[in-house]
């Protein structure tokens, strides 16, 4: 039976002649886990916000959308609230009360259901997804995937037939975000409730999904398999390829060579990888009978800095938000130099943000000194530090953003900068200023939307365009890839390489496993207020276990420091190209 069916579906937002969803015919089936996949800006949020009416964007719309069988407008909100679960990118906007178990029972309250059905309900949510122990913490007291799950298990409480879910990872650490995913599968398969999800990070995903949709420009581009899409992307050469699965771009790499025939013969016979696992064993299989001639990648060394100053010195550091509260950060110790690339990864919780706060000056440590540019950072006033020194990118970028549209925002920043002979820059020069780093940031398009109106990605250019417009000499930036196709984070990586040109020093706290082994300069592991460790990206993921790529973990049998899939494609070309 058909849950949704789409048929010919069409929206355009305010102000705006081009289509956000072009001609979308769709039909989801019941118990089906559907991924959908796409560049940032494509139209994935806004095909899911307008499968649940409450959350439709405002706009002008076309075709029709039907579920089982009726058309959703027709759907009274009560079974629209109960039957189509909706789960946001940021857990904190969908969290509505100040307690664990009330918000278990929120929406319940809300559908009017009697309290013996209510402690029933809560009671098997809160065991299925063990939730036991902090049942009763107050709600700001939980990390990032503990609010998540939180979210989550509300939803499911109401027993929905459908499960929408907008890039529930964006905010979870590897490890949290794998547990997360492996509860939506066992939602799908032990409770047979239909997944709808978007997601960049097609890693874990993609082998859990029966179909993937790709969307490109509002329209859908591929309706398949996994597997079958990927390839159907590859043969494209269609940036989205880049989001695959790391298994799946190693083969497409490596079959595309010429070799002996024998081994063109053994490749024919070997399918297409789509999981860790079976990558591991494809690259079993295809070096069973060689003896590898390059086993591994010539190791990094961190680069001495014996003659340079740090620009960012933390000797000491402790902090607490109140005096009652235990110790967020306990002990910090580390150095940045100038025009370094310093990657810090952790879960969720662990301290990275307050980190970023206290560097900034926007927290004060009580005890331990933080040395900015050889001075005391209680010696500066805050104003000086915001003027030239550092550029700050938050976590949530909606917290950037105070005016009408993108342009106005940009132009915003710059409202009280000068030039050299302390002038007031002139309207023109603000905004060429405006149209250069738009232009670079590739959101020429969205000058005249509403920030909040665009996707999670697009959010995080135009946040990312503000601070980049103040030149800061040190960039703090707190998940800066979040909601970034991949396609757009080698640009991105481009940008950040030219800043490092010209001596900007910056600091990116992440989840982001992958953008951090490819691009880091130095990489390091914070946990429980501190820092564990701190080595380049190959000594740093290559030992790890579940704080790697997964480039590492399908190849660490056969090769030895491997972090990227490029090293990978590399190692298996140098052994098996005549």
């Amino acid at each position: 039976m058909s849950v949704f069916i789409i048929n010919n579906f069409n929206f355009t937002y305010p102000l705006n002649e081009a289509f956000a969803l072009r001609d979308v015919n769709l039909t989801i089936d019941d118990g089906q886990f559907i991924t959908i996949c796409g560049k940032s800006g494509c139209g994935k949020t806004t095909l899911l916000r307008n499968l649940k009416s409450v959350l439709a964007p405002h706009g002008e719309k076309s075709g029709e959308i039907l579920f089982y069988g009726r058309p959703l407008a027709e759907v009274e909100q009560r079974q629209q609230a109960s039957k189509i679960g909706y789960v946001l990118q940021n857990p904190d906007n969908q969290i509505v009360t100040d307690k664990v178990w009330h918000e278990l029972a929120f929406g319940l309250e809300s559908l009017g259901y009697d309290t013996k059905t209510i402690r029933l309900r809560i009671a098997e949510m809160a065991s299925f997804f063990g939730i036991q122990n902090w049942f009763m913490k107050n709600v700001k007291e939980l990390s990032g995937g503990q609010k998540q799950l939180l979210n989550l298990a509300a939803i499911m409480a109401m027993q929905p037939d459908v499960l929408i879910l907008d890039e529930p990872t964006s905010q979870l650490d590897p490890i949290s975000a794998v547990d997360f995913l492996e509860t939506i599968k066992k939602i799908n398969t032990q409770l047979g409730t239909t997944i709808i999800i978007t997601e960049h990070r097609l890693e874990e995903v993609l082998p859990m999904s029966d179909r993937t949709i790709v969307m490109d420009k509002g329209e859908i581009i591929i309706d398949d398999t996994p597997k079958a899409a990927s390839e159907k992307l590859a043969k494209m050469n269609h940036p989205m390829f880049l989001a695959m699965p790391t298994p799946i771009q190693v083969y497409a790499d490596v079959i595309n060579e010429e070799y002996s025939v024998a081994d063109s013969i053994k490749f024919n016979k070997l399918k297409c990888p789509i999981t860790v696992k079976e990558g591991r064993n494809w690259l079993s299989n295809v070096f069973e009978d060689k003896i590898l001639k390059i086993k591994a990648l010539e190791k990094s060394e961190i680069k001495p800095h014996e003659k340079i100053k740090p620009v960012i010195k933390i000797k000491d550091v402790w902090f607490k938000y109140d005096k009652n509260e235990p110790d967020v950060i306990k002990d910090l110790t580390m150095e940045v130099f100038p025009g370094q690339l310093y990657c810090i990864v952790g879960g969720n919780g662990t301290g990275k943000t307050t980190a970023l706060s206290l560097i900034s000056g926007i927290n004060i440590p009580y005890r331990g000194k933080i040395i900015i540019k050889g001075k005391n950072s209680n010696q500066y006033k805050i104003k000086e530090l915001f003027k030239g020194i550092f550029g700050v990118l938050p976590q949530n970028p909606q917290s950037l953003f105070v005016e009408k549209t993108v342009r106005l925002d940009l132009l915003e920043i710059l409202h009280k900068s000068k030039n050299d002979e302390g002038e007031y820059l002139p309207l023109k020069e603000k905004e060429e200023r405006v149209n250069e780093i738009a232009d670079l940031l590739e959101i020429e398009d969205l000058l005249e939307m509403h920030p909040y109106d665009l996707s999670g990605g697009e959010q995080q250019r135009a946040a990312l365009g503000k601070v980049l417009l103040l030149d800061p000499e040190i960039l703090l930036l707190d998940e800066p890839t979040k909601g970034m196709d991949n396609f757009f984070k080698q640009k991105f990586a481009l940008i950040l390489k030219k800043l490092l040109e010209k001596n900007v020093t910056i600091i990116i706290v992440s989840h982001d496993i992958e953008f951090c082994a490819k691009y880091g300069d130095q990489c390091s592991l914070f946990f429980n207020g501190n820092i564990i460790t701190t080595n380049t990206p190959d000594k740093f993921f290559s030992g790890n276990s579940f704080y790697t790529t997964a480039a590492n973990r399908m190849s660490r049998h056969i090769f030895k420091n491997v972090v990227t899939i490029k090293d990978v494609v590399y190692l298996c070309k140098e052994n098996l190209v005549k």
